[in-house]
C-alpha cells in the first residue's frame, strides 16, 4: 500500500513551484500499517509562512484518504531539518 500512498502524494502539487511535493522533497517520511490502514506522514514546506501550507496539507489528507485500504491519515508538519531543494531541483528551477 505504500507504494500507492506514494502515487496519491505524486498528485500533490505545490502552488508555488508547480511541481508535487514528492519529487519536490517536501515529504520527509511515509509510514504504512497494512493491517490497520493507518498511514503517518512527516512533511514541511518550502517556507515556514508559506502561505499554500494549509491548503497542501488538506490536499495530502483528501488524495492519501483516498488510496484503497487506507483508513486513517495523519499529517506531522516539521521544521526541522529545515527544507532544501536538491541539485535537480535547483537546476530545473534555474537556480544553480
Amino acid at each position: 500500500m505504500k507504494d500507492k500512498v506514494i502515487e496519491a502524494l505524486k498528485t500533490v502539487e505545490d502552488p508555488e513551484l508547480l511541481l508535487d511535493i514528492w519529487f519536490v522533497g517536501l515529504i520527509y517520511k511515509v509510514e504504512v500499517d497494512d493491517n490497520a490502514g493507518n498511514v503517518d506522514i512527516e512533511m514541511t514546506f518550502t517556507t515556514p509562512l508559506c502561505p499554500a501550507g494549509p491548503d497542501i496539507v488538506n490536499e495530502v489528507y483528501e488524495k492519501v484518504g483516498e488510496v484503497d485500504g487506507v483508513s486513517k491519515v495523519e499529517v506531522k508538519v516539521v521544521f526541522d531539518p529545515p527544507w532544501k531543494p536538491s541539485d535537480e531541483l535547483k537546476g530545473l528551477l534555474g537556480l544553480a
